[in-house]
């Protein structure tokens, strides 16, 4: 993969994209099947990782490096330096079961467009899927080797990182398996998307219509398992009871059915265990104090989406990663709190911001730790360009195609003496 020309790598990552595209329906059906996500969620799904694969297949071209002035301190001044962006040979990427298609292209895409080699290792919920998606770049042309597919638990997660032929580990999950791959992987290169618990402010001046609008579905789609989901939302006192009003009538007009039915917008959990640890949380939190204002009833693996008032801080469903349908309000009266309350958390991947002021908005993109603020909008909102990644437990390193290549190359420096 190293040795074979950038515009040939652009050009088979248009093929690997055209061929996912080719098998929308397919893939689709293999998320629903084993997330229990709507077939419209999938289908979008589907969308974006054909555009992270050719956003990929356009920066494959675009990677270079820089001219070093040598000449600018003492020294030769018939030497010339220049850098090189190298790829670091082999890339084992792996990924979760919520967005199985998408976070396998965002790491497939840009280990290829950088030179790499690559071994995926399938989320047990999304096996289906990787394969697929393996299939249509072998019929694409990946050449033999390049790519490679292996499933299994934590025994062979551990032996792929620890393999002396691995020379950089791409992973998205949670911060317990990123801790047995840092101790496994020892010096080799890591990148880390470790989730977190995302909060949204509302404030006092926002646009209380367009605020419901983002809030809902960035709670409640892919039922809350999210790594970016709104999970805790903090509200100006002044603005809370027009704003529930609007959250609650938006949350209960939600459909939930069959996740193959083209009308459902809501489906199960991953599993019934995953919905039972969460029905948990919100049980806990109403023997505390909380009060429930929309949904909180399981039926199996299916959770209705639900809206708390009346949490406390210190809550585990406003504290810990949910990782489910659920949204907890905590009210404000100064912005400065709000801000301390947000950075309240081991984690740091994405926030978001309702207001009409620039003067907060500036405030909360300084104030904020997080790797993404979106400024009204919910803190679940991301392009495929963007770098994506967060701070503290939430990781290191960026994903988008163009972020994600700087982290899958090696900067190597070159000087060149002229010859007498």
């Amino acid at each position: 993969m190293a040795s074979m020309p950038a515009h040939e790598r652009a050009a088979l990552l248009w093929r690997v994209a055209g061929e996912v595209k080719q098998r929308t329906d397919s893939l689709a059906m293999s998320m629903v099947a084993q997330t229990g996500r709507p077939i419209t969620e999938c289908r979008t799904e589907v969308g974006r990782a054909v555009q992270a694969l050719e956003l990929s297949a356009e920066e494959a071209k675009r990677i270079s490096g820089e001219v070093i002035p040598l000449d600018a301190v003492p020294g030769d001044p018939r030497r010339i330096g220049f850098t090189l962006r190298v790829p670091v040979g082999v890339v084992a990427a792996i990924y979760p079961f919520n967005a199985p298609l998408v976070l396998a292209c965002h790491k497939l895409g840009p280990a290829l467009a950088a030179g790499n080699s690559v071994v995926l290792k399938a989320p047990f919920e999304g096996a289906l899927v990787s394969q697929g998606l393996v299939e249509a770049a072998i019929a694409a042309g990946v050449p033999p080797g390049a790519l490679q597919l292996i499933h299994g638990g934590g025994g062979a997660g551990e032996a792929l990182v620890g393999h002396p032929m691995v020379d950089l580990v791409s992973f998205t999950g949670g911060g317990t398996t990123a801790r047995r791959i840092l101790a496994t992987a020892g010096l080799k290169r890591t990148v880390l998307e470790l989730g977190g618990n995302s909060a949204t402010i509302v404030h006092s001046d926002a646009n209380l219509n367009r605020a419901a609008d983002g809030i809902v579905p960035g709670a409640f789609g892919l039922a809350g398992q999210s790594c970016g989901s709104v999970q805790r939302l903090y509200v100006h006192v002044s603005v809370i009871e027009p704003l529930l009003e609007l959250l609650v009538a938006r949350t209960e007009s939600l459909r939930m059915g069959d996740p193959r039915d083209e009308a459902t917008e809501i489906g199960t959990l991953v599993s019934e265990s995953a919905a039972r640890r969460v029905s948990t949380l919100i049980k806990e939190a109403v023997n505390r104090g909380a009060k429930v204002e929309s949904g909180g009833r399981r039926t199996g693996a299916a959770l209705r989406p639900t809206i708390l008032t009346g949490v406390r801080p210190d809550d585990r469903i406003v504290c810990e990663e949910v990782f489910g349908p659920t949204l907890a309000i905590l009210p404000y009266d100064d912005i400065e709190g709000a801000f301390h309350a947000a950075n309240d958390s081991p984690w740091g991947l994405q926030a978001g911001i309702f207001t009409r002021s620039l003067d907060i908005a500036i405030l909360a993109a300084r104030q904020i730790r997080v790797g993404g603020l979106n400024v009204n909008g919910p803190s679940r909102g991301r392009t495929e360009l963007q770098p994506f990644g967060g701070v503290k437990q939430s990781g290191w390193g960026r994903e988008g195609p163009r972020y994600a290549i700087q982290d899958m190359t090696e900067l190597r420096m070159v000087t060149l003496s002229l010859a007498d």
